[in-house]
């Protein structure tokens, strides 16, 4: 007998999930409109600039692609940077971002709302950010619930972590790649949670655009490798996981290898190897699984044996023949560096003079992570938790409550496939971030997805306290109630009581706590966005002790001078880190920047500025250096100057050059000083003199002598500094940039 439900009762549920889709569709919008905004704060204070130095060339190259199209700029043979040598742009750059910033200018276009190319690249950060917010609510869902997926949508949308490199005029890679590796993850999770193919060839298409955005896309390549032998190692090893990843692993290397600067590096490098190598495992762990089907058990243990010890000697030949024949590459200096962090410092220091390679200081998680570097443990323990107990079919057979119970185990058991994906992330991008402080970036998607995980967790158990015991307080008072008034006539000693139990304020206190900590979190991400990674390189706010802010804007002033005073072909020389700037906003030549391909020629740079003006000069010549730019803090207390720098200028070019020796610079006590203990190399140097040239004649502060360098707080050691070879050109207002002239001398 069949029954029906009341019409009343349908409507009902008909309307709780409309309103429930309502909220959550309210709830990611927004989640995205609170990420797109709030990395605004740079262009409302600042307005729109470009930030850092890498931005800059992802900036110019956006306008060559717009301007000239994709073949030419895939084709582009770039005479502005690295003279003599020039660069070849296509293969040397990831093409993804260039990509993205033409989207959105078309875009904009098509819907009638133009901007030029800068601003293009300016909304591509926020845009992508909410794009990120969408993804990762996608992810949570598939592996956990929808409201842990709406709490991790929030946090992603404000997290320190993601948004210091997201911000409005942060047009680098690592803006959009984010969004890219959590779509890769996205589907390659679902296409092991179902096995459909569809999934896969999307987790290939995802991996291709994250290959063509960031060097990053060999965490990809490894990691889900890794993923695939710990599942096996753990005994969950399905066909659902070898279709995924022998159709992603074949498509995924076949697109990436589209991308020039990519090229063959996937089946060449040493750093692509553990992802074929777990193809071929893969491969021979089918062939077992094929002949176990066909042999009896004695025959089958023959033959895997001879199948093992075949695959194992042909890899071990075919590995040894490819290194030896040089075939396979070795692994890159930074490679080695994420396993060994000393590596850079001892033999390339060129990786080491860069700050982000530095490892990650405990403060640091802190303050890129907050809340979610300390509730990430908690949900590392609640998704162990969840995959130890994850039930077994009980009851097998054919009956519609055993096929029930199988269908929903199944479920589970599928659903904590992709669990034990975050659960593989999350340990390892927690390691790399502490190797290098620059993969903060990998680990706060995954710490905001582990983080609302323990948080709906917890939510959910004290909501389910609070609910059951408020329902039985409601069914005891209406006891006591009926039970009064049958006795009211008699007596009127009876009264309803009604107590709330310890559990219930224990547990409603603890979800006050949990609001207050995420307003807590929420208000941090806040001054974050709006203080901390607000800030553009090129332009400076300082504040006064009376709280006026000072713009300091000496930057772009020297960038100017050089574009409006200098021959259009002129050569610059600095130190690689301002390379970028020079070349797209002075529009000049210059011999080395941010991309630090070229060691020797970054070297020979180095042991110029090492050197006397006497032993520079020939070098300055040799290369056809018209203007020099040094940038000097000692008098405004700027930090990030050359003189702070030095010491990698003479650690990377005595790498080269074994003249220049370290020691040669620094005291008699081994320390790097500017007085008068300074090391005699360090005081003759070409970049001491054209940092305290004529320094030695001012008085920055009261009651200090002349040449009173306030950066770091000394007073000068040598300030007779005069110029043969060299003349001042220019000194902006505060110090910060100086340029000379290199006088041409014939007889060079």
């Amino acid at each position: 007998m069949s029954t029906s439900v009341p019409q009343e009762f349908d409507d009902t549920y008909r309307v709780h999930k409309f309103l429930q889709r309502s909220l959550k569709t309210l709830i990611l919008l927004f989640a995205c409109i609170v990420a797109f905004i709030i990395r605004f704060f740079s262009v409302v204070k600042y307005e729109s600039i470009i930030h850092e130095f890498d931005p800059y060339f992802q900036y110019r190259a956006s306008q060559y692609f717009i301007k000239n199209g994709m073949y030419d700029f895939h084709n582009w043979f770039d005479e502005r940077t690295w003279y003599p040598i020039g660069r070849i742009v296509g293969p040397t750059v990831y093409p993804g971002l260039m990509w993205s910033a033409a989207a959105v200018y078309y875009f904009m276009e098509f819907i009638g709302f133009p901007v030029d190319v800068r601003n293009a690249c300016m909304i591509v950060s926020p845009l992508w950010a909410s794009f990120t917010v969408l993804i990762t609510y996608k992810i949570v869902k598939a592996v956990w619930s929808k409201g842990a997926g709406l709490i991790a949508a929030m946090m992603i949308a404000v997290i320190p972590g993601y948004m210091s490199r997201s911000v409005a005029g942060s047009f680098d890679n690592e803006c959009i790649s984010i969004f890219a590796l959590l779509l890769t993850f996205y589907f390659w999770i679902r296409s092991v949670q179902t096995g459909n193919l569809f999934y896969s060839v999307a987790t290939a298409l995802s991996y291709f655009y994250m290959a063509s955005a960031w060097g990053g896309y060999v965490f990809i390549i490894n990691l889900i490798p890794l993923y695939v032998l710990v599942m096996i190692v753990f005994g969950r090893y399905s066909d659902r996981l070898f279709a995924a990843y022998t159709t992603f692993y074949i498509l995924g290397i076949l697109l990436s290898m589209q991308i020039q600067f990519v090229s063959f590096m996937p089946v060449q490098s040493g750093e692509h190897l553990a992802s074929f190598g777990m193809f071929g495992f893969c491969t021979v762990i089918e062939a077992v699984l094929f002949f176990y089907r066909l042999l009896t058990k004695e025959e089958f243990s023959r033959a895997i044996r001879v199948v093992i010890a075949v695959f194992v000697v042909v890899a071990a030949v075919a590995l040894a023949v490819a290194s030896y024949s040089g075939y396979i590459t070795p692994w890159t200096g930074r490679f080695y560096n994420l396993l060994h962090p000393t590596y850079a410092k001892s033999h390339i220091p060129i990786i080491a003079s860069v700050s982000e390679h530095q490892p990650t200081a405990w403060p640091h998680f802190f303050f890129d992570l907050h809340l979610t570097s300390i509730i990430f443990p908690a949900g590392i323990w609640f998704i162990f938790a969840k995959l130890k107990n994850q039930r077994s079919i009980v009851n097998v057979g054919t009956s519609k409550q055993a096929l029930a119970e199988e269908a929903e185990v199944n479920a589970e058991r599928r659903r904590n496939d992709g669990l034990f994906f975050i659960l593989v992330y999350g340990l390892a991008s927690l390691y790399f971030s502490g190797v290098m402080v620059r993969l903060m970036l990998v680990l706060a998607p995954v710490a905001c997805i582990i983080c609302a995980i323990a948080l709906d967790k917890v939510s959910q158990n004290l909501f389910t306290v609070v609910t059951e015991q408020f329902t039985a307080l409601k069914i005891g008072v209406m006891s006591k109630i009926a039970a009064h008034e049958e006795k009211k006539a008699s007596s009127n000693k009876d009264k309803p009581k009604s107590l709330v139990s310890k559990e219930v304020i224990v547990s409603i206190v603890a979800l006050a706590t949990i609001v207050i900590l995420l307003l807590i979190y929420g208000a941090h991400c806040l001054w974050a966005a709006s203080t901390a990674y607000s800030s553009p390189s090129i332009v400076m706010a300082w504040y006064r002790q009376d709280g006026s802010v000072v713009m300091i804007d000496d930057f772009r002033e020297a960038y100017s001078w050089l574009r409006h005073n200098t021959d259009v072909n002129a050569r610059v020389m600095s130190w690689w880190d301002y390379g970028y700037q020079l070349t797209a906003v002075a529009n000049r030549t210059v011999l080395v920047d941010n991309n630090t391909w070229n060691n020797s020629h970054i070297a020979t740079v180095g042991t110029a500025m090492s050197s006397t003006e006497e032993d520079a000069y020939p070098i300055l010549r040799m290369l056809d250096v018209d203007y020099i730019l040094v940038v000097f803090g000692g008098m405004s207390g700027f930090s990030g100057d050359d003189i702070n720098k030095f010491l990698w200028m003479v650690r990377i070019g005595g790498g080269v050059f074994p003249r220049i020796k370290e020691k040669d610079y620094l005291s008699k006590r081994g320390e790097y000083r500017v007085d008068r203990e300074a090391g005699p190399a360090f005081l003759t140097s070409l970049m001491y003199s054209m940092c305290y040239y004529d320094f030695g004649k001012i008085q920055t502060m009261s009651q200090r002598p002349a040449g009173f360098d306030v950066l770091r707080g000394v007073e000068i050691g040598r300030k007779d500094i005069s110029f043969k070879h060299l003349e001042e050109a220019y000194t902006s207002d505060r110090w910060i940039i100086r340029i000379y002239k290199v006088k041409k001398d014939e007889s060079f």
